[in-house]
């Protein structure tokens, strides 16, 4: 008989932790799972999957506008905020509800409660107020927004959390930051018809993108009518007796807006978890501090996904998860891989991108050629749209290898999950040159772009 109540108890049911637990289980592992909330985490309740449902949501106007060079004729046409908010509701109660079945099927016991750590091998089941003991513990509790408490007012913004959810759609919105959640909330509330702003205090919107892409994508959101002030902070929220905001900004302007979102970062939730009672390594910030094989300073406590702020993208997370699967329970030590990871911003056009950005890559290699064609692609011709797209390919001029590829437009998150495969593979220019067009596409550009537009030498550009 076991020393231990279980051989694995995860906290937190997110999408690192669930896929943890469901695939322990199934290896016939004896696994505990503990979640307050709902299952499915940031992503899948309040994050990625709602997201890119409002996103869709948001495109419509433009596809209407479209359809007429291509001789439709649409009629009048409406928005209803609380048909969307409940058709989504919809959704992630089904999307909670699988995942919840997963690791019943793979029989994984499910905690609704919070739990805490009484030491290295003990949880307290809040709900219960008893504990239990575990083999190994896996921490996936993840993130949540940075409400920015030192901001005089921050008790009448929102967060990307509350978004999902208002009452109604206000009429006009003012959002901090400059990142990839900022971005694509811009576009989503401009397309649903609101009056926006978006105010990021560095110089450029999308930091760590390539500049080509924060460029182009800052460009076709100006060009939308979505204001965009850089090097421009919040200094204050007042609100009105109507209800309204008062956005006082850095240059004393003040902004009067519905609502104020701020997507200034995210905080690991390492908040009252016991970690200190277990003896568990923090960073700066709360993050619990990992070695390369997700585990931490207590040889049986291990944490994966944004709560070790190491890369905050699910995928990455779920694939941390199947690392330590294959550490703890398959005897195959696996560190997650953190290289060439393709990723999108579901702004409107959208940036798909695996690898090195330009100014990345000249930091890493002497000589580079890029690669780069902008253009208006084929869908808008017939709809007189001026939207443009850029792709661009940054190459190490001495092994001829592509190691960044990078695509601002329609459907560039698709093309960068399929340019991921080829980047990861460490594919050549050569490669991508000897690879068939697929005609009339936008992503033909990527294999047919056979001089380079320039090159970098020592990080300098020379034609």
């Amino acid at each position: 008989m076991s020393e231990f109540d279980y051989d694995l108890f995860v906290i937190g049911g997110g999408s690192g932790g669930v896929r943890a637990g469901r695939v322990s289980a199934a290896l016939g592992k004896k696994v505990a799972i503990a979640e307050e909330y709902r299952f499915g985490g940031t992503c899948v309740i309040r994050g990625c999957v709602p997201k890119k449902l409002y996103v869709y949501a948001s495109q419509f106007p433009e596809h209407f506008e479209d359809s007429a060079g291509y001789g439709w004729t649409v009629g009048e046409t409406s928005f209803d905020w609380r048909t969307l908010v409940a058709n989504k509701d919809r959704e992630i109660a089904r999307l909670e509800g699988l995942y919840r079945k997963g690791l019943e099927n793979a029989g994984a016991e499910i905690f609704e409660s919070r739990a805490v750590l009484d030491d290295r091998h003990t949880v307290r089941i809040v709900s219960e107020n008893r504990t239990v003991t575990a083999r190994h513990i896996l921490i996936a509790t993840g993130g949540r927004p940075n409400m920015h408490e030192a901001l005089p007012g921050n008790e009448y913004c929102i967060s990307s959390n509350e978004a999902f959810d208002l009452p109604e759609l206000p009429k006009s919105i003012v959002i901090a930051g400059g990142g990839y959640i900022a971005v694509e909330f811009a576009n989503i509330f401009h397309g649903l018809g609101v009056e926006t702003t978006l105010i990021y205090r560095g110089k450029e919107i999308l930091g760590r993108f390539d500049m080509d892409m924060r460029r182009g994508v800052h460009r076709e959101m100006e060009r939308k009518g979505i204001r965009i002030l850089c090097h421009t902070i919040s200094k204050g929220i007042v609100k009105r007796p109507d209800g309204r905001l008062e956005v006082r900004l850095s240059d004393d302007e003040i902004i009067v807006a519905d609502q104020m979102m701020l997507a200034i970062g995210r905080s690991p939730n390492t908040e009252g978890l016991g970690l200190e009672a277990a003896g568990v390594e923090t960073g700066p910030i709360g993050e619990i501090v990992v070695d390369e094989l997700s585990r931490t300073n207590v040889d049986n406590i291990y944490a994966i996904g944004d709560v070790t702020n190491r890369v905050q993208l699910t995928p990455v997370a779920i694939h941390e998860a199947m690392c330590f699967v294959d550490t703890v329970f398959r005897d195959r030590p696996t560190p997650p891989d953190f290289d060439a990871i393709a990723t999108a911003v579901f702004s409107q056009p959208e940036i798909g991108t695996v690898g090195l950005s330009e100014d990345e890559a000249a930091k890493r290699f002497d000589e580079l050629e890029i690669y780069r064609a902008e253009f208006r692609p084929m869908r808008h011709t017939l709809s007189g749209r001026q939207e443009r797209m850029i792709m661009k390919l940054v190459v190490d001029a001495t092994t001829r290898r592509v190691v960044g590829a990078h695509v601002l437009g329609v459907d560039a998150g698709e093309m960068a999950q399929l340019l991921g495969i080829a980047v990861k593979a460490r594919l050549t220019k050569e490669d991508f040159d000897g690879t068939m067009a697929v005609h009339p596409t936008a992503a033909e550009e990527l294999v047919t772009m056979y001089q380079p537009s320039y090159r970098l030498r020592n990080g300098e550009r020379v034609e």
